[in-house]
C-alpha cells in the first residue's frame, strides 16, 4: 500500500518494445537526473485500475505517455488535466479507463492526488513491435521532455 501524503510523482506509461510507446519512458530518463531527489519516478507499462494504486497518497502526479488521436500530426504534445480527462478522446492502452480509475477512486475515498496531469505525445504509431522512437518522436522530446519540466517546476515542492 502507498505512503500517505507524499508530494509528486512522474509516472511515465509504456513500453520500449513498441516503438513509439516508450516516448513517456524516454522523457523520464531525461528528466530523471535533474529531478530524482525531488520527485519520486516511476516507469510502467499498467494500464487502468492497475494505476489506482500507484497514484494513491501523491498530492501531484505527472503521467508522460504516448498517444494517438488522429487529430494531430505526430510528435505534437498535448496537455490534459484533472478536470478534461473525461474529454480524453484518443487511443492508448495506458490511460484508457483512466476517468473510470478516478470515479472508482472518488467513490472508495481513496486519497488521489489534487492535482494530476496528463502529457502526452501524438506519435505514428504505439503498437509496432521494434525499439527506438520514430524519427518525428526523436524530434519532438526535447519539446516534451521541457514542458515537463515546466509542469514540475510551477509545482514547487
Amino acid at each position: 500500500m502507498s505512503a500517505p501524503n507524499r508530494p509528486i510523482l512522474v509516472l511515465a506509461l509504456g513500453n520500449d518494445l513498441l516503438g513509439d510507446d516508450g516516448v513517456g519512458l524516454a522523457a523520464a530518463r531525461i528528466l530523471r537526473g535533474e529531478f530524482q531527489d525531488v520527485v519520486e519516478m516511476v516507469e510502467s507499462s499498467e494500464a487502468g485500475l492497475a494505476l489506482m494504486e500507484m497514484l494513491e497518497g501523491y498530492e501531484r502526479v505527472l503521467l508522460l505517455d504516448a498517444v494517438v488521436t488522429g487529430g494531430c500530426p505526430p510528435g505534437t504534445v498535448l496537455e490534459f488535466s484533472l478536470e478534461n480527462f473525461q474529454k480524453i478522446v484518443a487511443s492508448s492502452p495506458h490511460y484508457a479507463g483512466l476517468p473510470e480509475v478516478l470515479a472508482i477512486a472518488e467513490q472508495l475515498e481513496i486519497a488521489f492526488p489534487r492535482e494530476l496531469c496528463l502529457l502526452a505525445m501524438e506519435v505514428e504509431s504505439p503498437y509496432e513491435l521494434h525499439e527506438g522512437l520514430s524519427l518525428s518522436a526523436q524530434k519532438a522530446l526535447p519539446t516534451f521532455v521541457e514542458r515537463a519540466r515546466q509542469v514540475l517546476q510551477g509545482w514547487r515542492w
